[in-house]
């Protein structure tokens, strides 16, 4: 009913930036809270930032100052702006959305299927 797809991760040297992008399609009414979270080889997957549907915005502490969540509310799509990458932010990244559907009216939570984002020292 509701697909989550990301874009724009790949290798990136230290220093570098990338831009995520994530665009929800399907039976949607509105999508709430969207949000990117990472997970690292051995590690549990962690919350990155989040932006509600009205721009409000959470990050994690590693990434203060380093990244910047966005998102077009037309579009259904978030971004992630992530500058002066690190090579412990090496991980799957990963879409989240928690959407309202136009079937049901009933608030779901979706994911995307993941991007890799690899920083090299």
């Amino acid at each position: 009913q509701v697909q989550l797809v990301e874009s724009g991760g790949g290798l990136v040297q230290a220093g570098g930036s990338l831009r995520l992008s994530c665009a929800a399609s399907g039976s949607i009414f509105s999508v709430n809270r969207m949000g990117w979270y990472r997970q690292a080889p051995g590690k549990q997957r962690e919350l990155v930032a989040t932006i509600t549907s009205g721009g409000s915005t959470n990050y994690a502490d590693s990434v203060k100052g380093r990244f910047t969540i966005s998102r077009d509310n037309a579009k259904n799509t978030v971004y992630l702006q992530m500058n002066s990458l690190k090579p412990e932010d090496t991980a799957a990244y990963y879409c989240n959305g928690i959407v309202v559907l136009t079937t049901t009216l009933s608030k779901d939570d979706y994911w995307g299927q993941g991007t890799q984002v690899t920083v090299s020292s």
